[in-house]
């Protein structure tokens, strides 16, 4: 399988800002993903929604990338949840405990609803 090169791209929905995550989460994806993340948190956001829909893969590097993600939303005070991944990708969350820390929605509808009830 090709390398899928990563992207990201912001929207705000009410409180929260929704990250579209896209291609392959490893070292390459280190400076968008730090970007957007900083933009959806600028905008004043209450909550960010991870959305690994178009996520092809993700190595020990991108799970680090989100184990970063979550320490900053830690200190901001700012929920971070995530939906769109694959079984596969849920069962790695669970194995490095990140579901301990991070919402699991299977889609976005799900995880706003799970948001507006939070």
């Amino acid at each position: 399988m090709a390398d899928q090169p990563f992207d990201a791209q912001i929207r705000k929905v009410n409180d929260a800002v929704i990250i579209d995550l896209f291609g392959d989460i490893d070292a390459f994806a280190d400076q968008s993903l730090d970007e957007s993340y900083r933009k959806a948190v600028s905008s004043g956001a209450q909550a960010v929604l991870l959305n690994f829909t178009g996520v092809h893969y993700i190595n020990s590097t991108g799970i680090a990338l989100i184990v970063r993600i979550l320490a900053q939303s830690q200190k901001s005070g700012i929920a971070l949840l995530t939906y769109g991944l694959s079984s596969h990708y849920q069962e790695i969350f669970e194995i490095t405990r990140l579901a301990d820390f991070i919402t699991i929605f299977p889609d976005e509808m799900s995880a706003l609803t799970g948001l507006e009830t939070a």
